[in-house]
This record gives structure tokens, C-alpha cells and sequence, in this order.
């Protein structure tokens, strides 16, 4: 079908290359077809998310992960039902299967309700601690006349694009931690004529990537977010919220894939040089920590007061104790790191 034709793909295909056709499309859901052509199911991003939770191997075919108890619609069904269905489950697309199995249609969330998104889902109303005091050196001069919580992005700022995200899922209540500029950046956001719900935690030397949240001890007692001023990440942080949460994470790290391949010949070397094998342009795949995490709130009281540390710093506390510390993966075109010259120049299509 027309609709669909950039959407299907091959059940012999990798979860990697899944995830590419992913990015490639911008979209969070794929139809699964054989070689012969028959339809064998949907894989969506939560599919796959689970997959790479549960350790599955990046390059297994996704035959082996698509869930065998998704809910179609019959050619039978009356619209009523189908409308019905895709609210209940908040799907952007309804498939229309037979009882063979055979794929007749495919109604798209648009179809029935125009630009709405698909989400009567429950809000979150979890504290978010923004990060919000660098210097912004990588996106220099530019930083050198405004913050870069300030550097747009499109008709917004960044950090107006970040809290605009969390409070799209329900979360209101913002933290910022600031210190460069921070006159500039406070004058901006009073006056915006949209209000956030915000504090400023107003650091008088930096403090590292998380030492400012000591300030807040005793003042959160719920989970919460932490985020810094660069990541913006096409995915409901809900998702992420529910892993923490099912898996008790005192710390959860939002991580993005990123593959590698060597184009070259790769040697392995024993002692004295002999070789014990060879690699042809072997393939790496890697966990990028984005800059977003989820913290449960007793682990502020394990961030020493008035010094400079590093959440690398927590988490490696944290583990030593025996705590849990989690990774919610995301594909990597889903992250963009806007404190990155290259990265930003793509994202305003310059």
C-alpha cells in the first residue's frame, strides 16, 4: 500500500538496521513483511527499547522480537470500533487484518482525527532540574553574547523547547540550576508570556554536572528529572519514567545507540606479536549517555554540599554501594545534541 510503502520491512533485517529505517522515515512504528510478502505483525520503538533491555543482540533479525499479541482490526469492524481502538490504545495506526492474516488497510491516526496527537495517556507531575549554568564553550562566539539556555531553535530557545517537552507529559515544576549569564537568562524567561513554574538554584562557583542539586536536599521528595541544556530527545519521557520505575532504579540513564564500523581490517594480537585473528570491518555499537537522567530523591543526599562533582561522579557512588543504576536506550538520530556547532547548524537547517 502507498501509505505505508517507506514503512515496510523485511523480518530477516536486524533490530539495527530497524532502527535506522526509523530515523530514516522519522517514524516510531514499522510493518513487518517476508520474502514472500505476507504481513507478519507491527514492531514499534517500545519493541525494540524492550529488546535492548532485556541485552537481545543489536543484529538478530526482528522476527525474533515482534510481539505476537498486538491488536488489529477486522475488515468487518465498523469505524465506530476502529476509532475506538486507536483512542484506547493511542496507536497512530490501526492495521486491518483478516483472520488469514492477509493486511487490507491501514487506517493512520490522521485519517480519523486530523493533527491531534495520539495521547490520552496519564500525565506525570515530576520535578525537572535543568542544568542551566555553563559556559556553552562549544557553541562559542555565540555564547559569548547570550547563555546558552538562549541560543534558538527555530521561533524558541532551547530551554523553552526542553520544558516545553516535560511539560507536554505533565511535569510543571522546574529547577534551574544557573551561574554564566545568569542575569540575561533570568530576564528573558520573566518575561516570556508564557510563565513556567520556575526556581533558580544560583550557583557562586560551578559545581560540576550535578553538585548544584545538592542545594535542593530536603525539598524533593519525589522522583525527579535531570537535564542538561543541550539534549533534545524525540521520545515521551514517560516510557522512560515506567523502566525506572518497574525495574526500582535508584538512577536512570537515558542512552542513546550509536554504531561504528571500522572500515578496515581490524588484527588481533597475542604475546610477542603473533596473531590470534582478524576482523573484517568489524561493527562496534555503543551507549551515549544523552545528558538526561531520572533520580530517586534520597540520592540527592549522597551529592556532597558546597563541591564540585560530577553525576559521573553519583552514579559510580551509587554502584559502589550496590545501588541500581539503569539505561532506557533511544535510537541515536532521536538525540540531538545542540551544544554541538555541527549538530546545531543541522537542526536549524543551515
Amino acid at each position: 500500500m502507498d501509505k505505508i510503502r517507506n514503512r515496510i520491512i523485511r523480518d530477516d533485517a536486524s533490530i539495527f538496521q530497524a532502527l535506522e529505517k526509523m530515523d530514516a522515515e522519522k517514524v516510531k512504528m514499522l510493518f513487518v513483511f517476508n520474502g514472500s510478502m505476507d504481513f507478519l505483525g507491527i514492531l514499534t520503538i517500545g519493541d525494540i527499547q524492550r529488546s535492548i533491555i532485556r541485552k537481545n543482540d543489536l543484529g538478530i533479525p526482528i522476527s525474533m522480537i515482534i510481539a505476537k499479541d498486538k491488536v488489529y482490526c477486522s475488515p468487518d469492524d465498523p469505524r465506530e470500533k476502529v476509532e475506538a481502538e486507536m483512542r484506547r490504545l493511542r496507536a497512530e495506526c490501526m492495521p486491518i487484518v483478516d483472520s488469514d492474516g492477509v493486511l487490507h488497510d491501514v487506517v493512520l491516526w490522521e485519517d480519523i482525527f486530523g493533527d491531534t496527537k495520539p495521547d490520552g495517556r496519564e500525565k506525570i507531575d515530576l520535578p525537572v532540574v535543568i542544568m542551566a549554568g555553563g559556559k556553552g564553550t562549544r557553541l562559542k562566539p555565540l555564547t559569548n553574547v547570550i547563555p546558552k539556555p538562549l541560543v534558538p531553535v527555530g521561533d524558541k530557545t532551547i530551554i523553552e523547547e526542553i520544558m516545553d517537552q516535560f511539560e507536554s507529559i505533565g511535569c510543571h515544576k522546574f529547577y534551574l540550576s544557573v551561574n554564566y549569564k545568569f542575569e540575561i537568562l533570568k530576564f528573558y524567561l520573566d518575561n516570556l508570556d508564557h510563565h513556567y513554574d520556575m526556581e533558580f538554584i544560583k550557583e557562586d562557583k560551578p559545581l560540576g554536572t550535578i553538585g548544584s542539586v545538592s542545594m535542593l536536599k530536603g525539598r524533593i521528595k519525589t522522583p525527579f528529572f535531570v537535564s542538561t541544556c543541550d539534549s533534545l530527545i524525540d521520545q515521551d519521557y514517560r516510557d522512560a519514567y515506567d523502566y525506572h520505575r518497574s525495574n526500582n532504579n535508584e538512577i536512570t540513564v537515558i542512552s542513546a545507540i550509536k554504531r561504528e564500523v571500522v572500515p578496515y581490517g581490524v588484527i588481533h594480537t597475542g604475546e610477542d606479536g603473533i596473531m590470534t585473528g582478524l576482523s573484517e570491518k568489524p561493527e562496534n555499537t555503543y551507549m551515549l549517555n544523552t545528558g538526561i537522567y531520572i533520580l530517586e530523591p534520597d540520592v540527592v543526599d549522597e551529592i556532597p554540599e558546597g563541591e564540585f562533582f560530577h553525576i559521573t561522579d553519583l552514579i559510580q557512588k551509587v554502584r559502589g554501594r550496590g545501588g541500581q543504576v539503569g539505561c532506557f536506550p533511544v535510537s541515536e538520530n532521536a538525540w540531538k545534541d545542540m551544544g554541538d556547532w555541527d549538530e546545531y547548524l543541522k537542526i536549524i537547517g543551515r
